[in-house]
């Protein structure tokens, strides 16, 4: 493909360099030729390829390392199938700690995940959702950072009554074969409704820092909620994940 002038040459790279990482030209975690080498190749100034290197970032197809080395992001974006992903069977296959557990093995990545459980107060608008005392400790808070094969993909913080949780499974950092929604289920709270609210908005400064991700970046933020068949809100979880890291998809019957 030959740059021209007729659009933006930086644009034009960057069309060419992505076709080429979609092709397998510079492998997942691979490198890429450096900006001295790519502006012989293309013809253009350094500022260009810079510009186009700057596009590819914040789609995040490649991350700008120092010194002066631009490397392919390690993952292609990972299926988030909500509908799938909380039946207790596809939580539990294989022994899994739960749905990501599960969907990671799926595609031969393994999953590490650092966790911090305690007792606390639930933010505003989570406490209104579980109904407790957003000034009182009302709630057991589960602090999920997660990796798939040592890449950085999401944040999770779940807030589960206190008045349910307490002195259970889900207090231990290991909560059990099908994670928190199946302990719910053992403890007879068993989830018969799941509802999302999705935003899309920069990440803060502590979260670009953990998912590896600039301010030019985007992470969908979930608000995800379990009801039982009491109307009753026992679990809310807040998801925060790089959007180029992640494809939701949504399946369900209609009337």
């Amino acid at each position: 493909m030959t740059i021209t002038p007729a659009r933006g040459q930086y644009r034009q790279v960057a069309d060419i360099i992505r076709a080429e990482i979609e092709r397998g030209t510079y492998p997942r975690g691979g490198t890429l030729p450096t900006e001295h080498d790519l502006a012989q190749r293309f013809g253009v100034s350094r500022q260009t390829i810079n510009r186009a290197l700057a596009i590819l970032q914040a789609e995040g197809l490649v991350r700008i390392e120092r010194p002066r080395r631009t490397r392919v992001h390690e993952l292609p974006p990972i299926l988030r199938d909500a509908a799938r992903r909380h039946s207790r069977a596809h939580r539990e296959r294989g022994g899994s700690r739960g749905a990501l557990a599960t969907e990671l093995a799926e595609l031969g990545y393994e999953l590490t995940s650092e966790n911090t459980v305690s007792r606390g107060r639930a933010p505003g608008r989570v406490a209104e959702i579980l109904g407790v005392d957003p000034d009182a400790v009302s709630v057991v808070i589960r602090d999920r950072r997660m990796r798939a094969n040592g890449v950085p993909i999401q944040i999770v913080t779940s807030y589960i009554p206190l008045d349910i949780a307490a002195g259970t499974p889900i207090e231990q950092e290991d909560p059990g074969v099908g994670g928190i929604s199946s302990r719910l289920a053992d403890l007879g709270h068993a989830q018969v409704e799941i509802e999302e609210r999705i935003r899309v908005r920069p990440p803060t400064s502590d979260e670009a820092r953990f998912l590896r991700m600039t301010e030019d970046q985007r992470v969908y933020e979930i608000t995800h909620i379990g009801w039982t068949a009491e109307n009753r809100a026992v679990k809310v979880s807040l998801y925060v994940m790089p959007t180029h890291q992640w494809d939701l998809r949504y399946r369900y019957p209609i009337d």
